[in-house]
């Protein structure tokens, strides 16, 4: 058997790549790229009635953008379903597996049964040492493991550590139904095997599992791949995550504007850690990343510091590459489109021109994008509340005085239109802020906005005029 590492990472497509599928693909994904192995994609698509082209699309974009390729094809499970029926006729005609004809009603009497008697619902091995000349006419019958019943099974979980279960409590579970379909018991293993995955790293609500997927193994003679199982992200306060804590798609992330560098960041240290180290580039994450430095309780998923995170990203791009970044964003973000259907080559060198003063004001892409759109924006302006306050509480008297100064200017420059205003401001016997706020409220209709003097800059003498124009004189 071949020495190299395979993981996976095998989402089922009923809705959207949500933030711990992320980072479980994440885990996955760093320890294959570290070991020098095999980094596979699996869609566990055997829910029909659930499963969807689009979320599997929504899977495969999601995995995209946040730079998590994988090796070769994606694996379908429900194609697989031959393979799955092939290898429990060979578990059948081992006598490791055997047919079961046990009604509805009997395995609801078993539960009922079994609540009375205050124990877990287990199937209760009637048919496990029938004949089957027993069996009812007519009955299709599931395909059950011939589990062991004493002893224990032992997982040796990566972190978790040792993990014992009494196979008392792990029943006889259906391999295949009724109507010969797969469980998903079944279908995991089987996959696992065929595809090489030496390694499985998932959420530790799996950890039952995996001690049945164990006797599964066992019943086959396969080897059992190494696992770990990561403990479930929980919201601020500590229940666990939900969509109210922000347990949304990794889509909607792309939509609220982190980068995706930032969000593999944050998804790192998100139940993994270096000492106190925060931030690490991607090869840095592959150099460091192991299994056993995941803690074993569970982590809070908080936005304030993702927003700091990506800031943090944002402000260390080159302004190009982040210029070039957020044009890219753009249809995926709220007001995008929109700014992309004016963005021509002299807004584009507007944009750059810009970056210095916007990033360092911004946390997201969308903070970005709106901070520029005063670059964007068609006159008259639509005027914030705030910048609306500044302007009629004095700010109109003040750029109808400034505008004659400002119109005589011979060059127009950050420099020279700031000389103007500080003349101005002195003349006036007022502070700079008091006459700088009401320009930033008529050149941006915003309270907030870069160096308002480059702000004149950018805009440059004619827009800038009729800007200023329009509020004056309002």
């Amino acid at each position: 058997m071949s020495s190299t590492v395979v993981t996976r990472f095998a989402p089922s497509p009923t809705g959207f790549l949500h933030i711990g599928g992320a980072r479980t693909a994440l885990f996955n994904w760093l320890l294959a790229r570290k070991l020098g192995g095999r980094f596979l994609l699996r869609i566990e698509d055997t829910d029909r009635e659930r499963s969807t082209p689009e979320a599997v699309a929504a899977i495969l974009d999601g995995l995209e953008w946040l730079g998590l390729d994988w090796d070769g094809d994606a694996l379908f499970q429900f194609a697989r379903a031959d393979r799955h029926r092939e290898v429990v006729e060979e578990m059948l005609a081992k006598g490791r597996a055997y047919r079961c004809y046990a009604s509805a009603a009997e395995l609801d009497d078993m539960r009922a049964l079994a609540r009375a008697e205050g124990r877990p619902p287990r199937y209760d091995g009637r048919w496990r040492d029938r004949d089957a000349a027993d069996a009812p006419a007519g009955v299709k019958p599931v395909i059950r493991l011939r589990a062991p019943t004493d002893g224990v099974t032992t997982v040796e979980d990566g972190v978790q550590g040792r993990v014992v279960f009494p196979n008392k409590d792990l029943d006889d579970f259906v391999l295949l139904r009724s109507d010969g379909a797969p469980t998903y018991m079944l279908a995991v293993v089987v996959d696992d095997h065929d595809m090489g995955v030496t390694q499985i790293i998932r959420g530790d609500d799996h950890l039952t599992n995996a001690a049945r997927q164990t006797h599964i193994y066992e019943a086959l003679g396969w080897p059992v791949p190494a696992m770990a199982h990561v403990p479930l992200i929980h919201g601020q306060d500590g229940a666990k995550l939900s969509k109210r804590h922000g347990a949304l798609g990794v889509d909607a992330y792309r939509a609220l504007g982190y980068l995706p560098a930032a969000l593999r960041n944050y998804l790192l240290r998100l139940g993994w850690s270096q000492g106190d180290r925060e931030f690490f580039s991607t090869p840095d994450m592959i150099e460091a990343f192991s299994v056993s430095g995941i803690g074993r309780s569970p982590s809070r998923f908080d936005f304030a510091k993702l927003e700091n995170m990506n800031g943090h990203y944002l402000r260390g791009m080159a302004d190009a590459d982040l210029r070039d970044t957020l044009v890219a964003a753009l249809p995926h973000l709220p007001d995008g489109p929109a700014l992309l259907s004016k963005l021509d080559d002299s807004r584009r060198a507007k944009l750059l021109a810009a970056m210095p003063g916007l990033k360092e004001r911004a946390k997201t892409l969308v903070e970005l994008a709106d901070g520029a759109g005063f670059l964007f924006a068609a006159r008259p302006l639509a005027i914030e509340a705030k910048a609306k306050e500044i302007l009629e509480g004095g700010g109109r008297a003040h750029l109808a005085a400034m505008l004659p100064g400002l119109r005589a200017l011979e060059g127009w420059s950050a420099a020279s239109t700031e000389a103007a205003v500080r003349a101005y401001a002195e003349r006036a016997g007022a502070k700079l802020g008091q006459v700088a706020q009401p320009l930033r409220a008529a050149l941006t209709g915003k309270a907030a906005s870069p160096g308002i003097f480059d702000v004149l800059d950018l805009l440059g003498r004619d827009e800038s005029l009729a800007r200023i124009a329009d509020q004056a004189t309002a």
